[in-house]
């Protein structure tokens, strides 16, 4: 069985959530997480900020946060790994920023949020390295 991911909220259309979702089940199956569910959740600028003020200290909207879970899902038996909150307006604002389209964006964010989920970090250089070696070779 292969790893669900649910899309939650409003605002994208069909085919940029399953890019969204295609490329979390990417990041997944590139770490070798063959098993769980998590769920990529869409914010609006309000929500996001409160999230990054509440959990990381930050008084502003940030793109990408992620929140693991590790929790069994008594109904599947399969564990939850969490959820990966994306700001869509800032998605699209550092999508035109950087002159990458709003879909090169999304998934960025997506492989991003799940690598987040799955313990990496980039706070030093070294795990920054692994993290972004990581992130290159499922967006390639």
């Amino acid at each position: 069985m292969k790893p669900r991911v649910f899309l939650r909220g409003d605002g994208l259309p069909a085919e940029q959530g399953r890019l969204v979702t295609l490329s979390a089940r990417a990041a997944l199956d590139d770490q070798g997480v063959s098993r769980g569910q998590l769920a990529i959740v869409l914010a609006d600028r309000e929500r996001m900020r409160d999230l990054n003020r509440e959990y990381a200290g930050q008084d502003s909207p940030t793109d990408v946060l992620s929140f693991a879970d590790g929790s069994l899902d008594p109904q599947s038996g399969e564990t939850y790994l969490g959820d990966v909150v994306i700001c869509l307006p800032v998605a699209l604002e550092q999508a035109v920023s950087a002159g990458n389209s709003p879909e090169s964006e999304l998934a960025l964010l997506a492989v991003h949020g799940v690598l987040h989920l799955l313990g990496h970090d980039h706070d030093q250089p070294a795990e920054r390295a692994k993290m972004w070696e990581a992130q290159q070779r499922v967006l390639s």
